[in-house]
This record gives structure tokens, sequence and C-alpha cells, in this order.
């Protein structure tokens, strides 16, 4: 059967964008969510479920965590991911925080580190706060060249190695608590087998994807797993073999083998995704489906900004047809769009069907609903 842009534009989004469930559910079917801390106007993470889980309101992932059977981690960026998956990645030996680079810990940072996980497991559960006021190991330079405590940073390092696990939430801060992890795969076979695991769990959420964003997904599974990096030029290789293929307007497309991409049609709603949405997330695959360029511009200067500090791709069916900035003032949702044809879609349904959105977003914000857009 001959596959067109067309049938890969409405396969994206359905496959991705399915009939809303509980929270559970999910989770267990997306398998990951990235999440980002910028509120505009509300957190990604939660930006994200709401599209997929019936009647949510921002906030009810960090609300029910701890009864969700989720963790924070590293995947392929930071987020939210079920425990299987994560167990597929650990344990991550001499591993360094990726922002640090991979070689191994001095043996000063290993006292210090066995040290915390003594006081942590004391305490059951700690605040980043309570691990300083007792350690007092003064300040360090952090990722984007500040200052950060260096308690604070070392929790951090050894959440990602996984000595710690995020028990929670105060306030947004981190709650740590001790983790142990299985022991590492006893023969070669079961490592690649958890390599190719981890690399169809990634596809399952971002397919259909072209060649080179096939490539560069697999890639940053050195997030993932850095003990077994070099493992990933082959595994890249080896997924191909299990994907379907099809060549569309010059380029290779592979999506799961056991999925129809003709058989989706195009829903009939307005959606205002966050810039880290699965639809939207890979802004080569973005510019090749929707034929646009768009770009996150949160940390452009802001004269410099074409879009908005967080533009939300504007997608109208199965086109992603311009972008909106949200934000909360006095208790209302204040809107502003632009398009990429210069003004909105003459079709009438597209009005009735962006207030049913803003509606939706008014629901999961939980502010008053008002008239106008």
């Amino acid at each position: 059967m001959l596959i067109t842009l067309d049938d890969l534009r409405r396969f994206a989004v359905a496959r991705s964008l399915f009939k809303p469930t509980t929270l559970k559910r999910a989770l267990d079917r997306l398998g990951f969510v990235q999440a980002d801390p910028i509120r505009a106007p509300a957190r990604a993470q939660d930006l994200i479920l709401r599209h997929r889980v019936k009647n949510y309101h921002a906030g009810d992932l960090e609300r029910l965590y701890p009864r969700l059977g989720i963790e924070e981690d590293f995947f392929v960026v930071y987020g939210f991911l079920t425990r299987p998956i994560q167990a597929l990645m650990h344990p991550r030996a001499n591993a360094g925080v990726p922002a640090e680079g991979s070689n191994a810990w001095p043996a000063a940072r290993e006292k210090r580190a066995r040290l915390l996980l003594e006081f942590v497991r004391a305490h059951g559960a700690v605040h980043p706060r309570e691990v300083d006021s007792y350690f007092s190991h003064g300040t360090v330079k952090n990722y984007w060249g500040g200052s950060s405590k260096a308690t604070t940073h070392l929790l951090a390092a050894m959440h990602y190695r996984g000595m710690l696990r995020v028990a929670g939430r105060e306030g947004g801060v981190r709650i740590y608590a001790a983790q142990r992890h299985g022991a590492e795969p006893a023969d070669t076979a079961k490592r690649l087998a958890r390599i190719d695991a981890l690399v169809d769990v990634a596809v399952q959420i971002y397919a259909p994807l072209p060649g080179p964003c096939l490539s560069d997904l697999v890639r940053r599974l050195r997030f993932a797993v850095p003990q077994w990096r070099s493992e990933l030029k082959n595994a890249l290789q080896r997924v191909k073999q299990r994907l379907s293929q099809a060549r569309v307007g010059g380029v290779d497309w592979y999506w799961p083998a056991e999925e129809d991409v003709a058989r989706f049609a195009p829903p009939g709603s307005v959606r205002l995704l966050t810039p880290f949405d699965p639809v939207v997330w890979d802004r080569d695959r973005f510019e090749l489906l929707w034929g646009w360029v768009y770009r996150f511009e949160a940390y452009t200067p802001a004269p410099k900004r074409k879009l908005g500090y967080y533009a939300m791709p504007l997608l109208w069916r199965d086109r992603v047809v311009g972008w909106a900035n949200l934000s909360v003032e006095n208790g209302k949702l204040k809107s502003e769009f632009g398009y990429v044809e210069s003004r909105a879609p003459y079709d009438r349904s597209f009005k009735r069907e962006l207030e049913a959105e803003l509606d939706r977003m008014r629901f999961f914000l939980s502010i008053g609903s008002q008239t106008g857009i």
C-alpha cells in the first residue's frame, strides 16, 4: 500500500492522542512523560497528560505520584516513567550525571555519597534542606553556570546513579529516599534484550519517525543507559529490522511493525500542545510533517522571539496551523494566537472547537469559564 505524508500526519496525531483514560492507564500506555519546570500556564508533564487523562487537573501527577507506581528519572530526557521501564536502565554503576560527563567519581565524592546515603536510610525520606543543614558541604557550580548547594547537587547525582529515588515533592522540591536496584544482566543476550526493550519503548512514544530522527532518538538513550552507550549504534541497526518502513517524499519513515498507518481518520478537534508533547517533540519531524519551523523560545532573548516565550503548537484536526501563548491573569485565562497562514482557518467549526479547547484548558487549570477568544 502506498503511504503518503497525509497518512503519516494522521497516524502521528491519532496514535499519540489516544482516547482519554485513567491516569494510571495513561502512564502505563505512554511509559514515559517528559518533565519541565516552566509553568506557562502549567508544567509540561501536566500539559501532556491533560489530553490523555479524563478530568485531569494541573498538579494531579505530583499529588498522586506516591500511589502511581512511577519514578522520576532520565530516559531520553528527564521525566516520569513506569518502574518496569526504569528497571531496564539500572544499575548505572559509576555513571556521572549527563551534564557532568561520564568520568568516574573521585574518591572524596564517593565517600560523601556513602555518608549521605547512610543519613537518608536512617531518616527514611529527606528534604535537601535537611541534608544541607546536617552536612554543610558548601556550594558548587551547577549545570547552568550558577551556584547550587553541594548537597543538593550530590543528591541529584546519587539519584541519577540509582542510589536514591524521588519519593515525592514538597512545593516542587524533590524529597529523596534510598533505593536499591537489581543486578546487572548476567550475560550478553540479557543485556541486549534490555537495550532493545528500551529502544522499543522510545519508538512506541515518538513514532512514526524519519530515519535521522530515529537515529537521534536511539543516541539519546545514552542518558538512560550510559553504561551501554557504546552498544546503541548496533541497537539502531537491530530496531530498523524490527520496524515497518516506507519511503515518503525521499525520506525513510519507521514505526512499530504491528501498526497500520493508513487506518486512522483525522480528528475533528483543536488541541493546544506543550512544546514537549510527543506529537511535536522532535522538531525535525515536526517540520517534515507540517511544513514549517517551530522553535521553543523560552530561553531566547525576548527581542529575538518570533512565536513567544512558551508558544504552544495549535493542532487543528491533523494540521498544526499556528500557536498560542497562554497565561492566567486575575483568575482568567488570557490567550494570544498566531497562525502559519497569517489568519485563523476559514472553517466555521474551527472557532467552535477552539472555544471548546480553551474551556478544557480552564477546567484543567481550575479557573472560571468565560466567553470570547
